[in-house]
C-alpha cells in the first residue's frame, strides 16, 4: 500500500502547470469509438482513470499507444466487440460513456455497472431514459451488467432531462451523432467539459449546436473523421491548488488554464480575501497579504460552485476565523470527510446537507485516509497546513484525478512524499 506523509506548515510558494481535464478525458476517450478513423488526443492527464479507460479499449480490440506522457494515439477501426464486462470496467465511474460511445456505433452496448467514488445515489435512470426515446431498449443482466441495444438505427428525438446530469447529457450525446435525424436535449448540464466533447466531435465532422446552454441539438451524421485534437485544462485541479495556496497563506501562479471556467472559485476566494489578478490563460493568488475571513458557499451546477471543490473549500474554511456554512446542493452524501477533519481538530457539524463550519482552530496533524478523490484532495490540503506529520492513505483515489500532485506540491514548496506502508499496521493505529 501507498500513502502519502505530509510535514505541515511550509508556505506555497511559486509557479504551477494544470493538466488536461480529467472529466474531458474520460468521455473524449471512449468517443474516439465513434469515429471511423484513428484520432491522437494530446493534453491527456497522466491519471489512473485514463490509464483504466485506454486498457478499457484495448481489451476490446482498439489500439491505443501514448505517444508521450500527455498524448494517446487511438484507432478504433480495429474494436471487435460492443462488450465491456472486464474487473477494469468497475473501476471507474465514467466507464458508463462506454454504453453511449458503443450504442451510437454498433446499436448495441453491453457494460458493467460501474464504480468510482462513493458518496451517494448516482443512478444512469436519465442516461436510459434518452436511450429509450432514440428506440434502445435495455436491461438488467445478473444485476451487474446493462445491455442496452436497438433493432435498428438510432432515431433522433426530443429529451428532457428530469434533472441536470452532466453524465446524462454526455452520454445522450455519444449515442445521438450517429443517429437518425435530430435529437434535442433540455434541461442539459452546462459544465466546461460537456462543451470540450461537442467540440471534439464536431472537429470530427458531428454537427453539435448549443453546448454550454441548457438546450443542445445534434444533427446525426454517417462518418467522422480522425483529428488531433487537444483536451481543455482541469478547473478542478486549478481550484484544488487555488485552495491549497490560500490554506497555506501562500501566493502561486496557477498556470495552463481557462480563467473563465474558474470564475465561481475565483469569487470566492476574493470574497475571503485572497488577491486575485486573472491573466489570458493563468490565475495568480495571493493569500499573504491579510487575514481571510469566513463565507458560506452552496454547490450548484455550472456556472454554479462545482461541487467537486466543495471538499477542498471546506478544509480552507477549517483555517480561517468565524463560522462558514457549506449547502451541498448536487450529492447526498459529500460529508463523508469530515470525520477524518474532526480528527486534525476541526470543528464542523453535519445537518443534512449543510456544514457548518466553525473555523479558526489550527488543525494537527493525524492519519487520515481519503474516502473519496476530492475528499482525498481536501486531506492532502489538511496536511499541508497542519502542525506536525499528517499521513494521507487510500491515495489510489486521489491518483484517480490529479497528476504528479507530489511533484507539483514539492515544486511549490510543500514537503510531502509518497511511501510504501503496511496496511495492517495502519488500520491497527487508527483504531
Amino acid at each position: 500500500m501507498e500513502k502519502f506523509v505530509i510535514n505541515g506548515g511550509n508556505v506555497l510558494d511559486g509557479e504551477v502547470n494544470i493538466s488536461g481535464a480529467k472529466n474531458a478525458a474520460v468521455a473524449i476517450i471512449p468517443a474516439v469509438i465513434l469515429c471511423d478513423e484513428p484520432c491522437r488526443i494530446e493534453n491527456i492527464p497522466n491519471i489512473s482513470d485514463v490509464s483504466l479507460i485506454g486498457r478499457i479499449l484495448q481489451e476490446m480490440g482498439a489500439e491505443v499507444k501514448r505517444i508521450n506522457k500527455s498524448t494517446l494515439y487511438i484507432d478504433p477501426t480495429k474494436i471487435h466487440s460492443f462488450s465491456a464486462t472486464s474487473d477494469l470496467v468497475r473501476g471507474m465511474r465514467a466507464s458508463y460513456y462506454l454504453l453511449g460511445a458503443l450504442l451510437g456505433r454498433y446499436h448495441q452496448a453491453r457494460v458493467c455497472l460501474p464504480g468510482g467514488c462513493n458518496f451517494g445515489a448516482r443512478p444512469i435512470d436519465q442516461h436510459l431514459k434518452g436511450f429509450a426515446a432514440m428506440g434502445a431498449r435495455h436491461e438488467l443482466v445478473n444485476g451487474a451488467i446493462i445491455d442496452v441495444r436497438s433493432e435498428n438505427k438510432l432515431q433522433g428525438s426530443h429529451i428532457y432531462l428530469d434533472v441536470v446530469s452532466v453524465g446524462a447529457t454526455m452520454n445522450i450525446m455519444l449515442a445521438a451523432v450517429k443517429a437518425e435525424g435530430q435529437t434535442i436535449i433540455e434541461n442539459a448540464a452546462r459544465e466546461p467539459h460537456i462543451v470540450d466533447l461537442a467540440n471534439f466531435l464536431n472537429s470530427m465532422g458531428a454537427q453539435i449546436r448549443g453546448a454550454g446552454t441548457d438546450t443542445i441539438k445534434i444533427r446525426g451524421v454517417e462518418y467522422l473523421h480522425g483529428v488531433t485534437y487537444s483536451i481543455i485544462p482541469d478547473q478542478i485541479e486549478a481550484g484544488t491548488y487555488m485552495c491549497a495556496v490560500a490554506a497555506t497563506r501562500g501566493k502561486v501562479l496557477v498556470k495552463n488554464i481557462t480563467p473563465k471556467h474558474l470564475e465561481s472559485i475565483t469569487a470566492k476566494l476574493r470574497e475571503i480575501g485572497c488577491e486575485i489578478k486573472e491573466y489570458d490563460e493563468a490565475i495568480f493568488v495571493d493569500a499573504s497579504k491579510r487575514p481571510l475571513v469566513r463565507c458560506n458557499i452552496k454547490t450548484m451546477p455550472h456556472p454554479g460552485f462545482p461541487t467537486d471543490c466543495q471538499p477542498q473549500f471546506a478544509t480552507l474554511l477549517c483555517t480561517v476565523d468565524g463560522t462558514s456554512i457549506i449547502n451541498e446542493n448536487v450529492w447526498d452524501n459529500r460529508y463523508q470527510y469530515v470525520s477524518e477533519l474532526t480528527l486534525m481538530g476541526a470543528h464542523i457539524s453535519v445537518e443534512g446537507r449543510l456544514a457548518i463550519i466553525e473555523g479558526g482552530s489550527r488543525l494537527k496533524a493525524a492519519p487520515v485516509k481519503a474516502t473519496d478523490l476530492r475528499a482525498g484532495a481536501a486531506m492532502v490540503i489538511a496536511g499541508l497546513c497542519a502542525d506536525g506529520t499528517t499521513e494521507v492513505s487510500s491515495i489510489n483515489y486521489i491518483e484517480r484525478g490529479y497528476e504528479d500532485i507530489v511533484e507539483k506540491l514539492t515544486n511549490l514548496g510543500a514537503d510531502i512524499k509518497k511511501v510504501y506502508y503496511d496496511h495492517s499496521s495502519d488500520q491497527s493505529l487508527r483504531a
